[in-house]
């Protein structure tokens, strides 16, 4: 991998995908600009507040140098907040989304914060089970038909797979198990696979 990957760094828990990164020995820069963006051949985006991110990514142009950037092939995967900023629609909600992952999701659909809870979360291609971390997280309750199902819980689809735009409910960040976070900068820019 040429370049470090990118963690968008406008708000949210960004330090602890950087520090999961940094246990991988895999470079990482925080992306809080356009030019940051540029410098990165992948990008995360974490957990957070969705409205004051949108807000932010809308303020400083940077929601539209994602979607360019997504458009040339590259690597996403959004964590809790971060998959709603990606998906296409959020349902019942009008709302700042980057409409790079053809789901609709249902925000806080397993309770407020104070039903966070950590689980086992079956995972294609992760054996074993990844423990995931679910604060306040989503769900999907739509995929278009080139988004795979990548993970569920509890029979709600929980993690998505659109080519090389990845989406999880819950905060791998938060565990001591790097290995999405292995897998996320091993994936090919701009390959299906």
């Amino acid at each position: 991998m040429s370049s470090p990957v990118g963690v968008l760094a406008v708000q949210g828990d960004f330090e602890k995908h950087r520090e999961a990164l940094a246990d991988c020995g895999i470079p990482s820069i925080e992306v809080r600009t356009v030019e940051d963006l540029a410098r990165v051949d992948r990008l995360i985006l974490p957990g957070g507040e969705c409205t004051t991110v949108g807000l932010l990514l809308e303020r400083y142009g940077l929601g539209e140098a994602i979607r360019r950037a997504a458009e040339e092939g590259m690597p996403l995967w959004g964590t809790c907040m971060g998959m709603i900023l990606l998906a296409s629609e959020v349902e019942g909600r009008e709302q700042y989304t980057l409409g790079l992952l053809d789901a609709t999701v249902r925000r806080n659909a397993f309770g407020a914060q104070v039903h966070s809870f950590e689980d086992s979360v079956e995972m294609a291609g992760f054996e074993p089970p990844i423990l995931g971390v679910f604060i306040r997280a989503p769900i999907v309750v739509r995929t278009g038909p080139g988004v795979e199902v990548m993970g569920t819980y509890g029979g709600k689809v929980v993690a998505v797979r659109q080519g090389v735009r990845i989406g999880t409910s819950f905060h791998p960040e938060l565990t001591d198990d790097r290995r999405m976070h292995e897998w996320f900068a091993s994936l090919g820019s701009g390959a299906q696979g």
